[in-house]
């Protein structure tokens, strides 16, 4: 089984006084994070790092393994300047702490496809100052300059033979020493760890079932719960009886919460069966108006009105009216849910003298805060353990804080330890969604074929309003979210026009992997490929001659044409290509099909990825992987609706994702060039979809505006 070091207050307090005596730059509250010992002997030569007297190092990594590979890749960068020796280097999460504060937000979180780009420098300067502190501990020692002392896998080394000092040996001297102020960092020509491919350090325990994630963990008299949420947002409990619930073999308590009403149990059978026998009465108010067709009403008036302008460069309306036979385009992109395979949860242990939370998050920060505020505590007294993430797509970054506070909300009233879980129902009928979005385009062209004019308007909720990022949101009336990628539309054109028209509805939403990009790629690809039709020109060749400004999407095009084996695909099989750029990355994808009818077949998918340098290979190409596969799902299938108030989908079998048999190969390509570095945990998923999309385009002669894509339509 799954089972996680029981992180009881005893275990905290044991692991805290074997650090006594050591120059402690910061505070760990981490354990072991699956089910594994405390290393005995260790000494923490600093916040982020300790060392055994083994030799044994144990990285704590201060943002969120999602699935990412970030438990691999930040040890790498700290190993690296450590001269450390790899094999005896693992990595744990590191738990809520204000010195694993993001470098760009000033708070513990996960997201954005930042957190090997924003840590590469740091990460390396941490491993650099342990060593230089153990050079000086072997300096002490031996009586050597430490100019006479080298470091190496694991050791330093003096001059004469024999002189060899393991890092083990020196850690407890080092951790005595005040740390230098500045460190040197290597070469890029010196490194000899980072940029190469290394197999994860969490994919044993991963693959054994041992790795532990939040609905693994396990405290003595855990409960279990589940919480009924409204059926539809913005409804609230108006009465409930709890009679049949209660009767239910193993529920212990029913408690009204702030968020609805809880059923707690000793196992969650028992929690979600008491749920299922709860009564209740909902006060439904105006929600229950509300609907996907509604909605498009809706938004479709507020795109025949003024937006907030996001871009404006020439006269676009002046060249729009001067066009011909503009391209119009209506898009249409729905709700999505996040659907991770670990169902949304937390553990709370709510006492008299503080809050220990473990759960599955990527805001940290946040959720420490309002676990402290739902249990009536200052922050100082909650201790957040963060557990592997079995998926998390920006989900598990909430502000809200629903699924800590929930937990903290119930442990509070129930007086016990309690892990809540969400069924996949509760979180694809009552979660967080990628906010629906309809955009209405028109792209002029002059006689050469060449873009002259592009008007874009976008119609979306907005992510950040309501949330400390809504920065200048109410004064400009522009959530950059909902324009990036097209407020930096790279291809040349002399006009361009951007709007937002911010739509106001019940629905939660949240960023979801790659966040305005997902629709963004989309219009803009398909925009420049059916250009490219009426220009009767190649689709890569079109998009290299609009990109002279932009060398690196060239490069890329050029590399992505060869690698694809473009205009070479076997008969009755046609491509499709789309590029983008998002989170200082830049991917091209070309997705190869067959169509026959509606029965569609996708054989290939090749992508070439810009991330500028690269830490570990394996894991930039498992990211675009997932990524481009995930940007597949969505443009197949997913969508969440609403009919009398509800989202009419509930599981897998209603929101179906990609199967297995559905996958195309995929085949990733790096192209590094120097640039600066970019993420890769998102940048795979925007082009996907406009991919196949101009593949079932040239195929059909038809292109779909509207995802997911409808391909009974292609036969009307």
């Amino acid at each position: 089984m799954n089972d996680i070091v029981n992180l009881t207050r005893r275990s905290f307090l044991k692991g805290s006084a074997g650090l006594a005596g050591a120059l402690v730059l910061g505070f760990h509250l981490s354990e072991r994070a699956w089910g594994q010992d405390e290393i005995p002997g260790k000494v923490e030569l600093n916040a982020f790092l300790t060392i055994a007297a083994d030799g044994a190092i144990t990285v704590y990594v201060k943002h969120s393994e999602m699935g990412q590979g970030i438990l691999t890749s930040i040890p790498m960068l700290i190993a690296e300047e450590m001269d450390a020796d790899w094999s005896k280097v693992s990595a744990l999460p590191g738990d809520a702490r204000a010195e694993f504060a993001h470098t760009e937000w000033g708070i513990q979180a996960t997201g954005g496809s930042s957190s090997t780009r924003s840590s590469y420098e740091q990460m390396r300067k941490v491993g650099a100052t342990a060593k230089a502190m153990l050079l000086q501990a072997a300096a002490a020692r031996s009586k050597l300059g430490v100019d006479q002392l080298r470091s190496e896998n694991g050791a330093v080394i003096g001059p004469e033979a024999g002189q060899r000092w393991s890092y083990g040996e020196l850690a407890a001297d080092a951790a005595k020493l005040a740390p230098p102020e500045a460190v040197a960092l290597k070469e890029r020509k010196a490194f000899k760890l980072i940029g190469t491919a290394q197999h994860r350090l969490d994919g044993r325990e991963k693959v054994t079932g041992t790795a532990g994630f939040g609905v693994d963990v396990k405290l003595p008299g855990l409960l279990s719960a589940r919480v009924l949420h409204a059926p539809m947002f913005g409804a609230s409990v108006k009465k409930f009886d709890a009679k049949r619930a209660m009767a239910i073999k193993g529920v212990r308590h029913v408690v009204q919460i702030p968020s609805g009403i809880a059923v707690v149990g000793d196992h969650w059978w028992a929690a979600k069966q008491g749920v299922d026998a709860l009564d209740v009465e909902w006060e439904l108010g105006a929600a229950a108006e509300f609907s996907s067709e509604s909605q498009r009403k809706e938004m479709d008036a507020l795109l025949a009105g003024d937006g907030a302008s996001a871009k404006a460069v020439g006269d676009t309306v002046a060249a729009l009216k001067a066009a011909k036979h503009p391209i119009e385009a209506e898009f249409d992109f729905p709700y999505l849910s996040h659907a991770p395979l670990e169902p949304m949860n937390a553990t709370a242990d709510v006492r008299e003298d503080g809050v220990t939370v473990w759960a599955p998050t990527q805001f940290q920060t946040f959720d420490q805060m309002a676990a402290a505020k739902v249990a009536g505590v200052t922050q100082d007294k909650v201790v957040l353990h963060t557990t592997l993430l079995g998926g998390g797509f920006g989900r598990r970054a909430n502000p809200a804080s629903d699924f800590v506070s929930e937990a903290v909300a119930i442990s509070k009233a129930v007086k016990a330890p309690v892990k809540l879980i969400w069924s996949r129902e509760d979180d694809i009928k009552g979660g967080y969604y990628r906010p629906r979005t309809r955009v209405s385009a028109s792209l002029a062209l002059d006689g050469d074929g060449k873009p002259s004019a592009l008007r874009v308007k976008v119609a979306s909720q907005s992510i950040m309003a309501g949330t400390p990022f809504a920065g200048d949101l109410e004064k400009t009336g522009i959530d950059p979210t909902q324009v990036e990628g097209l407020d930096n539309w790279p291809y040349a054109t002399p006009n361009l026009a951007v709007s937002y028209h911010r739509v106001k509805a019940a629905v939660p939403v949240l960023w979801w992997r790659s966040v305005g990009h997902t629709f963004s790629a989309y219009v803009k690809e398909m925009l420049i490929d059916e250009a490219a039709t009426r220009a009767k020109a190649d689709p890569i060749d079109y998009r290299i001659g609009l990109l002279g400004e932009h060398p690196r999407q060239v490069a890329l095009l050029k590399k992505l044409k060869e690698a694809s084996g473009w205009g070479k695909a076997g008969a009755g099989r046609h491509q499709g290509v789309a590029i983008h750029e998002s989170f200082g990355t830049l991917v091209g994808e070309v997705v190869e099909i067959t169509l026959k009818g509606k029965q569609l077949t996708l054989h290939k998918l090749t992508a070439v990825v810009d991330c500028g340098s690269v830490v570990n290979p394996d894991t930039v190409k498992a990211q675009i992987m997932g990524g481009s596969l995930m940007g597949l799902s969505a443009a197949l299938g997913e969508a969440v609706t609403f009919k009398d108030g509800k989202v009419v989908q509930g599981n897998f079998d209603t929101y179906p994702i990609l199967r297995f048999s559905q996958a195309p190969a995929v085949e990733v390509h790096i192209l590094e060039s120097g640039a600066a570095m970019g993420g890769v945990g998102e940048p795979g998923t925007p082009p996907a979809a406009p991919a196949l999309a101009n593949a079932i385009a040239k195929a059909s002669g038809k292109r779909l505006y509207t995802l997911p894509l409808d391909l009974a339509s292609l036969e009307s």
